[in-house]
């Protein structure tokens, strides 16, 4: 059933190229039967199981190590299923009259194979393999259906995101010339025991290839461009769901399989993701691009993803895992009611919106759902972004109190930059050259409300993920050294050498 979800996209992209005509009918079709195979198997999911299920294992080419082996555990499950979710709502936020449809729905299904193959990948080098197939694609879309400067921005993703990549196979490879196994199975290599120094340099080069695809400061500047030129759909998975295989790749790949080195740079990561968040939050007050303030706050509130996770304790790392689908949930819906905004107003310039909730000429609908959403982002208690960043406080204070303290600080700037764009857009008199705005089509509201309901719903009821998703965490926690009760007396700006607590 794995390899269903993974490659039912792909035949979708080769049927579109078969079938012309009908390339959005069968993006949507595709995506949709993807999306109910996904709920099937979270529905025989055994959620008392911490290992991987499913599991589906083909020798491939044995000389190299590289195995067709893919599983799923409780960690991944959640980011496969807000994957294909967020690509049948982009696939329905595409306006019906694109140019060149066939090549841009058949790439955006390619980009959601790659993205699910690499959240079920157990075999390094085959995660190689899908984390870098989703780069060709997600270029071409930025590229040609971008905005004015996307050549440069697609050029930089490229570039920041090869980068990425080939840091990552040179770790790889390293690591397997070192331990002269030539195997690349995940469960193999989290079996093997290296020398501390070792596991310090390993863990280094995968933290850098993740940092920057997630991204942290100071790789994060091909981020702005990227997200702001990019079409509404394709921000939409940019946002929602690419940079969350930064953060997974951490927890998976480096506080899975090097939970001693993680116990040394630990305190390190923290202070990155202060930087990021207070930089973040800062930088996206003084825009005026509604698109490019999201963009910097998304980089602000992946940074809490970060600090949770190097706290490395169940209930952190349970609230990093909360974070990623909230902060998914949340930027798609941004995304996808800023391009809203955009096809009806022909602007993004704060300074030049006003009085969209106007009730007969604005855009009511779209004016209260941002409204909503934005105080979801803020983490207002009722809707997942609050449960995502309490969860990932209250862990990493245990740890991290003082870049806790912080980061929380940084959230009140959220606040800030928010209430900017929903007083200057939203309220007073509606720009005279806006008059009778065009209404917004039932099928332009259907991702909106979609993603609405998720976020009020598991803010609601958060246990629906919680419970779910608490084994496979506890069982990576469980494999760092001695997680109750060490510490780690390491001089650092945050703690100045103060012993600082490693579990729950």
């Amino acid at each position: 059933m794995l390899s269903a979800i993974v490659w039912l996209p792909m035949l979708g992209a080769i049927l579109i190229g078969i079938l012309p005509g009908f390339s959005r009918l069968i993006a949507l079709i595709t995506s949709g039967i993807t999306l109910v195979v996904a709920i099937a198997i979270a529905t025989m999911f055994d959620y008392q199981a911490a290992g991987l299920q499913f599991v589906e294992h083909l020798t491939w080419i044995e000389p190299l190590g590289l195995d067709y082996q893919l599983g799923i555990d409780s960690l991944s499950l959640p980011l496969v299923i807000l994957n294909v979710l967020l690509v049948l709502l982009s696939v329905q936020a595409t306006s019906k009259d694109i140019d060149r449809d066939r090549l841009f729905y058949a790439l955006l299904l390619l980009v959601s194979t790659a993205i699910t193959g690499a959240f079920l990948a157990q075999n390094l080098l085959l995660f190689f393999l899908f984390y870098e197939l989703e780069l060709i694609p997600l270029y071409l879309l930025i590229a040609i259906w971008g905005g004015e400067k996307r050549g440069y921005a697609a050029t930089k993703f490229l570039i920041y995101q090869a980068l990425s990549g080939m840091i990552l196979l040179a770790g790889f490879l390293s690591w397997a010339w070192f331990t002269q196994t030539g195997d690349f199975n995940y469960q193999s290599l989290a079996a093997t025991h290296l020398p501390a120094n070792l596991q310090l340099l390993f863990l280094c080069v995968i933290v850098l290839g993740f940092g920057i695809k997630m991204p942290l400061v100071p790789f994060h500047t091909w981020l702005p461009d990227a997200y702001v030129e990019a079409s509404t759909p394709v921000s939409m998975l940019l946002g929602g769901i690419v940079s969350k295989l930064g953060t997974y790749g951490l927890i998976r790949f480096g506080l899975g399989l090097f939970p001693e080195a993680w116990a040394i740079v630990a305190p390190w990561l923290a202070t990155i993701a202060v930087v990021t968040a207070v930089y973040g939050s800062t930088i996206a007050i003084a825009q005026t691009d509604i698109k490019k303030t999201i963009a910097y706050s998304s980089v602000a509130h992946l940074s809490y993803v970060l600090l949770a996770t190097a706290a490395g304790n169940p209930l952190s790392l349970l609230g990093a895992v909360y974070q990623m689908v909230a902060h998914g949930l949340i930027l798609a819906l941004l995304f996808n009611l800023v391009g809203i905004i955009e096809a009806k107003t022909g602007t993004r310039d704060l300074n030049k919106l006003h009085g969209l909730l106007n009730p007969k000429r604005g855009l009511p609908f779209v004016g209260a759902i941002m409204i909503l959403t934005m105080m979801a982002s803020a983490g207002i208690p009722g809707m997942v972004g609050f449960i995502g960043e309490f969860l990932s406080f209250q862990g990493s204070y245990i740890a991290f109190p003082v870049a806790t303290l912080i980061c929380l600080a940084s959230t009140g700037l959220t606040s800030v930059y928010f209430i900017i764009i929903i007083n200057r857009t939203l309220f007073g008199k509606l720009a005279e050259d806006l008059t009778y705005l065009p209404k917004v089509a039932n099928y332009e509201r259907i991702p909106a409300i979609v993603l609405t309901v998720l976020i009020i719903l598991f803010g609601v009821q958060p246990n629906i993920l919680i419970s779910h998703t608490r084994i496979s965490t506890d069982a990576i926690v469980a494999t760092l050294p001695h997680p109750v009760t060490q510490t780690a007396l390491i001089e650092n700006p945050l703690h100045g050498g103060v012993p600082v607590g490693r579990g729950g």
